[in-house]
């Protein structure tokens, strides 16, 4: 399980209840320090070393609005996530932009429903398991990186393909990179134990994530509606 750095009273977009604090991805550490120190740097130099009014005041604007977006960008609140083994969350906070009947030859290996869910640059970034059960299937792929919104990102730009089993059928999903993403996190591996709502990883500056359940399933979510990871139900397995 991810752990986590510590803000409160921070504005978020779409605050629910249980995001009133701000909690930072450990996934993000290495980016969120580094921006927050060149932040620092430029605040301070520009304040000190710089004597035109306009270009310090620019600067100084400028080094506070990058900590915001920064900040806004790693904020991973706490979820708490509905239960039972029939039931499939959200893998990411984001809006449904595709559901389709296909056929998924990776590892469902038969009909499926498809799920798309795209991630601006304002959402959390975190995602989570949809399902309790056992990895059976993860692989890296190397790619392009097209806006995630488009049809083609999904086969070619960069993702990892993930793959969880329970007695209740196998879900499949893939993070998928976009043209500002440039780095996926996924820390789990074929054989590990996950828990449904648990984090497991990011994908950092604007994604998608697409996930597959059986078609047997009951879809719950519709075009357009907003998904929040670990928490809305995007389909029921029988």
């Amino acid at each position: 399980m991810a752990k986590n750095l510590f803000f409160d009273g921070f504005f978020q977009p779409n605050l629910n209840p249980s995001e009133c604090n701000i909690l930072i991805t450990e996934y993000g550490y290495d980016v969120f320090f580094s921006v927050t120190a060149f932040c620092i740097i430029l605040g301070i130099g520009a304040y000190y070393f710089i004597d035109n009014a306009i270009v310090k005041i620019v600067l100084i604007s400028l080094s506070i609005l990058l900590f915001i977006f920064t900040l806004n960008f790693f904020r991973d609140p706490e979820r708490v996530s509905p239960q039972g083994d029939t039931l499939v969350l959200s893998p990411a906070d984001g809006t449904v932009i595709k559901i389709e009947d296909v056929v998924e030859d990776t590892y469902i290996k038969g009909e499926a429903t498809l799920v798309c869910i795209f991630m601006s640059p304002v959402n959390v970034h975190v995602n989570r398991n949809p399902i309790t059960g056992i990895v059976g299937y993860y692989k890296y792929v190397e790619g392009e990186f097209f806006a995630a919104f488009e049809d083609k990102a999904s086969l070619k730009n960069e993702q990892t393909h993930i793959g969880i089993e329970n007695s209740r059928g196998k879900v499949f999903f893939k993070q998928i990179a976009g043209f500002i993403a440039r780095r996926i996190v996924a820390d789990v591996k074929v054989g590990d134990q996950v828990e449904s709502g648990k984090r497991f990883g990011m994908i950092k500056f604007g994604s998608r994530v697409d996930i597959y359940v059986p078609k047997s399933s009951a879809v719950k979510v519709v075009m357009n509606q907003k998904t929040v990871a670990g928490e809305t139900i995007v389909a029921e397995m029988k």
